[in-house]
């Protein structure tokens, strides 16, 4: 069973940084694809941005210019570096990733963004 397991989430003023973390283990396929979701209370889970293998991105509109996503294939790991964050960004966010053609997701990590 693949296990994703996220960190660095937290509380931050709006305008401030933070930087989550994904870690993938115990998989038999290799990892395609990777990516962070969020889901605020009362909505629907949403992409916030992808990764290929070969670093190829995808980004919602409402984190472009503002969001980095990066990966180190030699650690199963990608980064999530969010700038300028704003209260509208507050939400869980959950690693996602692609394994022999099945998602797999982590628990989520709370990233709460004060006006």
């Amino acid at each position: 069973q693949v296990q994703l397991v996220e960190s660095g989430g937290g509380l931050v003023q709006a305008g401030g940084s933070l930087r989550l973390s994904c870690t993938a283990s115990r998989f038999v396929f290799p990892i395609n694809t990777m990516g962070w979701y969020r889901q605020a209370p009362g909505t629907q889970r949403e992409m916030v941005v992808t990764i290929t293998r070969d670093g190829i991105t995808n980004y919602a509109d409402a984190v472009k210019g503002r969001f980095t996503i990066s990966n180190d294939n030699a650690k199963n790991t990608v980064y999530l570096q969010m700038n300028s964050l704003k209260p509208e960004d507050t939400a869980k966010y959950y690693c996602n990733g692609d394994s022999g053609g099945l998602p797999y997701w982590g628990r989520g990590t709370q990233v709460t963004v004060s006006s």
